[in-house]
């Protein structure tokens, strides 16, 4: 079995699980309270530039933006963050979906309990094997497990899940395996959590859908996902299991985006002023239709082209350390325009039904794809425009997590690790899977890194290379 290392602490703080710092009422005051000020903008965006985040306020102001100059000078700014942090690096990964079985009847999901036209299934141990060992021959190295919130009883209930886990990372291929299992889940208790983190697994992932309560209360007519504060409290049970690097989301079209984007950074203090450290990730997904979700065709709170935009730039500025996901939900286009915006992981040749690698799309997926291309298409992509697709998993193995890894990023000492990794892991991909044009295209972009690199990082990133030139396989720093 692959086994992932990490160090494993329990944090020592232990909540209640309350809400009170969902304030709502704050962020209405703070939304109606916030003009678009050209003065205040400038002022803000150029405190962004310093890296150290905005606050609730400052974030508030930043929503109303609208001038097209003004909303030029918020992307500039994003983009200027985005790439002293991250630099070029892109992060791909592909999510695994091992069931569509669920007991919840959320009106905007075509896995809905009461959705009687499409096929349930929960993969068996041998199916996920395969459909890992296919995304492994794909090129990939990091997976994003996602289950209906609903295991089957004759399978264990949640061990289900952590058997799942176990069986992906058994998988070793002649051109590699996974090394890098993230995991998205229904909430669990204290007890299931810290069973996640022995198993090995990445980021633990959940998303709240909707801030806001009446919405959520409207969109969830059954099952265990109608308990707001249950699933709201989830990611504090995540890291008082120990589990420190956590993604968090919202379902951008059910209620007010910037009501929805103010409350996430509510979220992300809560988690800071509790547990020192707030989520490694946050998700943009964007409601897309879904086959036996009416609501889905028709969002209740639709957000433009143009509104999501400018809602990955402000995250961007506003929490400058922390990863943010696009995934296939947006069409390809709209992806690329938010490479530059903020974006730093993207999933790429996604399946959302299971069994969908193997098996082709035939199935029902949870939502509608905006892009269909394959991984490597993705990277082919990504090289021409001069950035850097990255394969790396060596923070999670290497136990750089939680605070750990803040206390590398802030100081901007992260780079010195993450830029030799990414080119490394990048150079693997090219020489074990890439067609000749896109080697070619992706060892240009290598070429392009090395220049950009400062002489410490160049110098490990050049001798990490020629290990892996020379035939070995996962060299990382």
């Amino acid at each position: 079995m692959h086994i992932v290392q990490r160090k494993k602490h329990e944090v020592g703080i232990m909540t209640e699980n309350t809400t009170d710092w969902l304030d709502a009422a704050a962020v209405q005051t703070v939304l109606q309270n916030a003009t678009e000020d050209a003065g205040r903008i400038r002022e803000l965006l150029a405190k962004a530039r310093e890296l150290k985040g905005l606050s609730l306020e400052e974030v508030a102001v930043l929503s109303r933006v609208e001038s097209p100059e003004l909303v030029q000078e918020l992307f500039d700014a994003a983009r200027y963050v985005k790439e002293e942090i991250y630099g070029r690096r892109m992060v791909l990964f592909a999510p695994l979906y091992i069931s569509n079985i669920c007991a919840n009847d959320c009106v905007y999901c075509a896995f809905r309990s009461t959705n009687k036209n499409i096929s349930r299934s929960a993969l068996g141990m041998e199916q996920i094997q395969r459909e890992t060992s296919e995304l492994v021959e794909q090129g990939h190295k990091r997976l994003l497990l996602v289950a209906g919130e609903s295991y089957p009883a004759s399978r264990g209930g949640f061990q289900y899940v952590l058997d799942a886990i176990a069986a992906v990372y058994q998988v070793t291929e002649k051109r590699g395996n996974i090394r890098r299992l993230n995991v998205n889940v229904a909430p669990l208790e204290v007890e299931q959590y810290r069973q996640l983190l022995e198993a090995g697994i990445g980021t633990y992932q959940i998303f709240q859908e909707t801030y806001h309560r009446e919405t959520y209360a409207a969109v969830h007519l059954s099952g265990k996902k109608r308990d707001f504060d249950y699933r709201v409290s989830a990611l504090d049970r995540a890291m008082q299991a120990g589990i420190e690097d956590v993604g968090m989301g919202v379902l951008f079209g059910l209620h007010d985006w910037r009501f929805e984007l103010l409350s996430l950074m509510q979220h992300i203090g809560h988690l800071e002023q509790t547990f020192g450290v707030g989520c490694h990730t946050i998700s943009v997904p964007r409601m897309e239709p879904a086959q036996g979700a009416p609501m889905s065709e028709q969002p209740p709170a639709a957000v433009s082209d143009d509104e999501f935009r400018k809602i990955v730039a402000i995250l961007r500025v506003a929490v400058p350390y922390t990863g943010i996901i696009m995934s296939t939900r947006e069409s390809a286009q709209m992806r690329r325009d938010t490479y530059a915006l903020g974006v730093s992981q993207v999933s790429a040749g996604s399946r959302t039904n299971p069994g969908g690698y193997t098996e082709g799309e035939a199935a029902t997926g949870q939502f509608q794809l905006g892009d269909h291309r394959s991984l490597e298409e993705v990277v082919q992509e990504l090289s021409n425009l001069a950035y850097l697709p990255s394969f790396c998993t060596a923070c999670y193995r290497l136990g750089r997590t939680g605070q750990d890894f803040m206390d590398l990023a802030k100081p901007g000492l992260i780079r010195q690790k993450c830029d030799p990794n990414a080119v490394t892991t990048f150079q693997e991909y090219l020489i074990d899977f890439a067609s000749s044009s896109t080697r070619a295209a992706g060892e240009q972009a290598i070429a392009c890194e090395l220049q950009r690199m400062d002489p410490k990082a160049c110098r490990a990133s050049e001798k990490m290379l020629n290990k892996i030139l020379a035939g070995k396989r996962d060299v990382y720093c």
